[in-house]
């Protein structure tokens, strides 16, 4: 049976969306509650402490478990419902998409629609739809029947993907990529560190609500105080078409990347020049990267208290904030080396030399 393949699927397919993190935060706690003691902050953030030789420095490894989705903000009277998204949608992905709405009866499906080009002018039909001008339908033809149904407003809806393997074996489909593989890596790691010593403690960190505000990471910082932090994410990969060399390089396969800038944190240079350092060392190749256009739970981390030395590790994903994106198995078990690598060398000295 493979751990992580398995995993990853268990971990994609459960919904948790910005503050509906409950089901996914049951499933993380299932898996974390083996490899250390749990506790978890007031507003939903799993924190599992792996105690090394020492209590300090104290090591935090931090993957979002929220996933983009929906909210039900309105049912029309003739039973369409509209929705506000909960994190960074691209419209253009959304028609004719299928979604789950958890109702308090249960899962209800529908699919995301709006007015069909047969009906629109040639000018319109040349335009993107808009959000504001899609709904979804369910197949009811009232409000009634949508209420029936146990729907109501400020409801939860989510893309309706599987996970599935893809041709090859080695390249991974399913929603939620964006960050299940960074709550994924923060269990891996933890589970590979239980028979070795490390000198400091580790805290891996399942945080809540980083698509609509790095929030998890804001409250969950607090109580770990960490002495430096080591975000895990998807990243975006470059190797479609469309995509210029100079907007990205990153290709699936080609190892773990490193985020050199985003557009609320610049790394700790002296962890980034470590982790190149230590990737080169084991064998681990390293991507780099920039996104001008997003940022990531370090936003939050980084800034904590006087501050907090941070990097952020990434797996190459293709088409993330869609309903299914790609990753490369590679990728992530070499993540998982370099992550493991990079706990055992960050003793008391090593900490410190990163802000003196």
């Amino acid at each position: 049976m493979d751990f992580t393949k398995n995993m990853l699927k268990e971990l994609t397919e459960t919904p948790g969306v910005p503050g509906y993190e409950t089901p996914i935060r049951s499933v993380v706690r299932g898996y974390l509650e083996k490899f250390g003691e749990l506790t978890q902050d007031k507003i939903g953030s799993v924190i599992c402490r792996k105690k090394g030789i020492v209590d300090n420095p104290r090591i935090m490894l931090a993957g979002h478990m929220d996933e983009i989705g929906f909210m039900v903000k309105q049912i029309t009277a003739e039973g369409f419902i509209k929705f506000l998204p909960l994190g960074g949608w691209f419209d253009q992905v959304l028609l004719g998409q299928r979604v789950i709405v958890q109702s308090g009866k249960g899962d209800v499906v529908g699919v995301i629609g709006a007015k069909p080009p047969h009906l629109l002018s040639p000018e319109d039909r040349e335009k993107v739809v808009k959000r504001k001008d899609m709904y979804i339908d369910i197949g009811a033809s009232s409000k009634d029947e949508v209420e029936k149904a146990g729907i109501k407003l400020g409801d939860p809806i989510i893309p309706r993907a599987d996970f599935v393997e893809l041709a090859g074996g080695l390249t991974y489909l399913s929603k939620a990529f964006d960050d299940r593989v960074g709550t994924a890596l923060v269990i891996s790691t933890l589970k590979e560190l239980q028979n070795k010593d490390h000198p400091n403690t580790v805290y891996g960190v399942a945080t809540v609500m980083e698509e609509v505000g790095v929030r998890g990471a804001t409250t969950s910082v607090r109580a770990v105080d960490p002495d430096v932090a080591i975000v895990l994410e998807s990243d975006i990969a470059g190797d479609v078409p469309g995509i210029k060399p100079d907007e990205s390089s990153i290709k699936l396969g080609q190892g773990p990347t490193i985020i050199l800038y985003d557009a609320r944190m610049i790394p700790n240079l002296r962890f980034r020049d470590l982790v190149l350092g230590t990737a080169e060392k084991i064998g681990v190749p390293i991507q780099l990267s920039t996104i001008e256009g997003g940022a990531t739970d370090g936003a939050a981390i980084h800034l904590h208290g006087i501050g907090v030395p941070t990097i952020v590790i990434g797996v190459a994903a293709r088409h993330i904030h869609s309903h299914s994106s790609i990753i490369h198995r590679q990728d992530y078990d070499n993540a998982v080396k370099l992550l493991i690598a990079l706990v055992l060398r960050l003793d008391a000295n090593t900490v410190a030399s990163l802000t003196e």
